[in-house]
């Protein structure tokens, strides 16, 4: 098998149809993680699970709004029995699904230094990022009785050998690449050329991309890339063109974006005739005090609500959940 990176953009060729029969549609996937101080140096040890009680309660509320989630969930949460308890029980109800995400800081085997660079699981040695992988993918099986077949990098972290290994692993669908951002600064991936749609990585059309959705707004949306360059060596002009309604990024996710930006983040991505709109957020969110999005128990109804008016928005349009296993269909899978 010829190496493919996933870094670089793919060829226009490379784009995934997904059917008429599937018309537009909306996956929620979760970084379903330990919690951590997202201000302090990586660590293996000292993190918390003390959230994963708070996720009975999202998915009941999943259900009710009609939403499938998608749990992606790394070496922690796949080895704590509560979570694989609460988890498992949807994932056998066929209410959700259960996919890996790489935090190689807490995922063994432990041969790479703790620093910056290391926390995207791609900068590591191929036999290494393998070794870890296929840690995480056996102990999803095991925990859960099935393979997970769509993943994420933590940190959003590809490299240059992850396609293979993906493939290896019996990976259908990645979900690492989010569209319009940019890690470089961090020794990690640059996305801001990669495309919104879904796209093949590799030429046997075996593994299928499927990026976070982010969109830009504003009356310079159709040049957003090419200042986005700019603005990332100037960010205060970026903010001034925000703050000018010029242009905006919308990643649909609560952390941090509003639900008016995010219904109009909605709007723009099916209006371009986006097949497949993917919603994200961490788990640890649900919960007050573990991450900077959710301080309060405020911020936690706050995201409730903000779930509840998109999901009411999609509906409205027509947009219905999908699960992974419609998605691989879809694609010819």
């Amino acid at each position: 098998m010829a190496r493919v990176s996933m870094l670089e953009p793919p060829l226009a060729s490379a784009s995934a149809r997904l059917g008429p029969e599937f018309g537009q549609r909306v996956l929620l996937t979760i970084d379903t993680e330990e919690e951590f101080d997202w201000g302090a140096p990586f660590r293996r040890d000292g993190y918390g699970l003390s959230h994963v009680t708070a996720i009975p309660r999202f998915q009941s509320f999943c259900e009710k709004i009609g939403a499938h989630p998608v749990y992606l969930v790394d070496w922690p949460i796949a080895n704590d029995a509560r979570a694989v308890e609460i988890i498992g029980d949807a994932v056998r109800r066929g209410t959700a699904d259960v996919g890996a995400q790489l935090h190689p800081w807490v995922n063994p085997p432990f041969d790479e230094e703790l620093c910056v660079r290391n926390s995207f699981a791609g900068n590591l040695p191929q036999a290494l990022e393998a070794a870890k992988l296929m840690a995480l993918c056996d102990g999803i099986e095991r925990a859960f009785g099935t393979p997970p077949l769509i993943y994420r990098a933590g940190r959003y972290g590809l490299g240059p050998n992850t396609a293979a290994l993906l493939k290896s692993a019996g990976i259908r669908i990645d979900t690492s690449v989010r569209t319009l951002f940019d890690y470089s600064s961090q020794d990690g991936p640059d996305y801001t050329r990669h495309p919104l749609a879904p796209y093949w990585v590799d030429k046997e059309r075996e593994l299928l991309e499927l990026p976070v959705t982010s969109v830009y707004s504003g009356l310079l949306h159709n040049v957003g890339r090419q200042l986005q360059q700019v603005g990332e060596r100037l960010p205060r002009a970026m903010g001034a063109l925000s703050r000018l309604g010029l242009l905006e990024r919308i990643a649909l996710t609560p952390e941090k974006v509003s639900i008016k930006e995010a219904l109009r983040g909605i709007d723009i991505a099916l209006d371009t005739g986006l097949p497949v709109l993917v919603l994200s957020f961490h788990s640890p969110t649900l919960a007050p005090g573990h991450t900077p999005y959710s301080v309060t128990e405020d911020n936690v109804e706050a995201l409730y609500d903000w779930f509840e008016q998109v999901y009411t928005a999609l509906h409205r349009r027509g947009v219905r959940s999908c699960t992974v296993a419609d998605i691989i269909a879809a694609s010819g899978g």
